[in-house]
């Protein structure tokens, strides 16, 4: 089977899109800015610090990522408390504002990013958080914005979508 699996191929499936505009587009505000970003990923699982880390300005805005898929990472790591998490759920705006202050402790950056939510069956989605709801909280500084919004389509599709309104609240919020 040796010689079957080409560069081209390979380049086809997964990098025509990465990054993606809007990252590319956060990517330079943040250069332009003289700010770096770091992520706690939970529903994203490393994407956006993926991403980032494919755009011209990486190496000057980009000081890491942390995927916290399992809530054990959540406590072990970033040291929120499994009674916290127990209490909101894992996949809530509570804990995801935690990973983003609890972050800024781990790496230090200007902005911190974390993302929590249900890309797959089998969390915590109830009728009202249904799978497809994401939790995004960005700390800007002294600043921060909540953001939940719902999306519908397969895992991927979510955690592109997500990716993609980091980046534009980032934007946005940099902007204002």
């Amino acid at each position: 089977m040796t010689g079957q699996f080409h560069a081209d191929n390979l380049h086809h499936y997964m990098f025509t899109n990465m990054p993606s505009k809007l990252i590319t587009e956060c990517s330079q505000t943040l250069k332009e800015k003289g700010l770096t970003i770091a992520f706690a990923e939970s529903a994203t699982a490393g994407r956006l610090a993926a991403e980032f880390s494919l755009t011209e300005n990486s190496g000057s805005v980009l000081k890491g990522g942390l995927v916290c898929y399992d809530a054990e990472v959540k406590t072990d790591v970033l040291g929120i408390d499994a009674d916290f998490i127990e209490k909101y759920t894992a996949e809530s705006e509570e804990v995801t504002e935690e990973l983003a202050i609890r972050l800024k402790n781990l790496i230090k950056s200007d902005v911190q990013a974390a993302i929590t939510g249900l890309t797959t069956p089998g969390g915590s989605e109830t009728p009202e958080k249904p799978v497809g709801t994401i939790f995004i909280h960005i700390v800007i500084k002294d600043r921060s914005v909540a953001v939940r919004e719902v999306f519908e389509g397969a895992p991927e599709e979510i955690v592109l979508l997500t990716a993609d309104l980091v980046a534009k609240t980032i934007i946005n919020e940099l902007n204002s």
